[in-house]
């Protein structure tokens, strides 16, 4: 045990109870569902990235970024190409949060796999006697990490409604915790990468209107929670009991909003709670916030099929944190992040498509004459109900309103998305990573990393899932 002879300054605390569950953490003690849960996220973010790998704004990324950082041997996902420790995780999680596609905490506002894979991919390959077992153990450590940070402010809205972005305020501490547990950091050095991860916490919404920068958010943690363990490792020290300070804490600086922070969510019912059961799987490749927006206006089609020539207004209801994360006045031309962001955009593919995944973001499909059609006749409200729920299960929650030119209406309700209220199985995650993968990879190196991935606490090591993912994908998009 890495624990008993390096303690935390405060043992009892909310931070130093983290981290030596951190250290002393063995994959042994989360029970085999969890394990094997786990497994199905790591697919299920493995297929995000190949999927995103060759993107226009991915390729950008990796073209620009290697043009001037020292070169390195860590492979970058669907590249045939790699790149240093630290720039190989900016770059692969810019691939798994390229389309949208990710796991995440709708309560939360965590996209778990891009906070779990870089960091874990980047040491295993610096560390070869790295096995799958101890990756698996890492990325547990991961997925309950960033949650529990998040639920001390009350969840994913809490810093959304002040314009924060989640991904690098959450992500940065789920890839110290990560990256520290990878290194073996016993419980001392793991509050002070802790204590570093929290203190680079960052990142404005504003990159929701439009920006590139909105998918390589989560690299930037990558990298820091890299900083972080390595640093720590070292003896350079972090911000101690980082959670629970009051002045210059990180629940102290990201606390605003109207709600007190609670720092007992941090260590909350570690090993008994596990919040790798709470990991939504996407089913639409856009925001989660507007999922629940989504889910009901499929739910009205069940109803009455939707066509767009019946269809007078489709009018949705939101909190006022969420409304401002999903609805303003679209204009034409319009970005890919624009669409995924916005309920209009969304809310129409999904009347015309019937779906709402990769294919309604290519660039002939952002900017088609039938969509801008049906954008101007889609709306969104604040619902002041909705604000007082205190559930933060219900972040999202949605009500749809359809109005057909016939002079009848429907309407539906989500308190939360389908995929946190009837989550996803694990056939259901392999069905989607065939699905996304489709045309991406063939088939037999689909199968291939299906069966590593799912079998990862046999694997020695990643020498095996390296040689699958490195090798250059194509682009889901044809003309690209």
């Amino acid at each position: 045990m890495p624990t008993a002879s390096h303690p935390p300054t405060a043992p009892d605390g909310p931070t130093g109870q983290l981290a030596t569950w951190i250290a002393g953490f063995t994959l042994d003690q989360a029970p085999p569902a969890i394990q094997e849960r786990a497994k199905y996220l790591l697919l299920d973010g493995f297929g995000c990235a190949l999927v995103g790998a060759q993107l226009p704004w991915t390729r950008l990324a990796v073209e620009t970024i290697t043009a001037f950082e020292p070169k390195g041997d860590t492979p970058i996902i669907g590249w045939g190409a790699t790149a240093s420790t630290t720039v190989a995780a900016i770059l692969n999680a810019a691939c798994i949060r390229a389309i949208e596609l990710d796991s995440g905490g709708i309560a939360t506002y965590v996209h778990g796999s891009s906070g779990v894979i870089p960091p874990v991919l980047s040491l295993a390959h610096r560390n070869p006697k790295i096995t799958g077992a101890q990756v698996l153990e890492a990325a547990i450590v991961g997925y309950e990490t960033g949650p529990r940070a998040s639920l001390g402010l009350h969840g994913g809205v809490a810093v959304t409604s002040r314009s924060w972005h989640p991904d690098p305020v959450f992500g940065n501490i789920s890839c110290a915790a990560v990256s520290a547990k990878m290194l073996g950091l016993n419980a001392a050095q793991v509050e002070d990468a802790l204590g570093h991860g929290c203190t680079q916490s960052f990142g404005l919404m504003g990159t929701q209107f439009g920006a590139n920068s909105q998918r390589i958010l989560s690299g930037w943690s990558g990298r820091n929670g890299l900083y972080a363990a390595f640093l720590a490792q070292a003896g350079y020290t972090g911000i101690k009991q980082v959670f629970e300070l009051p002045y210059g804490g990180w629940l102290a600086a990201f606390g605003g909003g109207g709600k007190t922070p609670d720092p007992t969510q941090i260590s909350s019912e570690l090993g008994k709670r596990w919040e790798v059961k709470n990991e939504g799987i996407k089913p639409y490749s856009c925001s989660g916030a507007l999922d629940a927006g989504i889910d009901a206006l499929f739910d009205v089609n069940a109803k009455r099929p939707l066509k767009a020539d019946e269809i007078k207004s489709i009018e949705f209801e939101f909190s006022s944190a969420n409304l401002d994360h999903v609805w303003w006045t679209l204009k034409r031309p319009l970005a890919m992040t624009n669409a995924q962001m916005n309920i209009a955009y969304t809310a129409a593919v999904a009347v015309l498509d019937g779906e709402v995944l990769v294919a309604q973001f290519a660039p002939d499909r952002l900017n088609a004459d039938d969509v801008w059609d049906l954008i101007p006749r889609i709306t969104a409200k604040r619902n002041a109900e909705f604000d007082k729920d205190p559930d933060p299960g219900h972040a999202v929650q949605s009500r749809v309103t359809v109005r057909f030119t016939d002079g009848k209406e429907l309407d539906a309700y989500r308190p939360a998305p389908k995929a946190i209220t009837t989550p996803t199985s694990n056939d259901g995650i392999v069905t989607k990573f065939r699905d996304v993968t489709d045309g991406v990879i063939d088939t037999d190196r689909r199968a291939h990393i299906e069966q590593v991935v799912l079998g990862l606490d046999k694997e020695p090591n990643l020498e095996g899932l390296f040689d699958l993912l490195a090798p250059p994908v194509k682009s889901p998009f044809a003309e690209t």
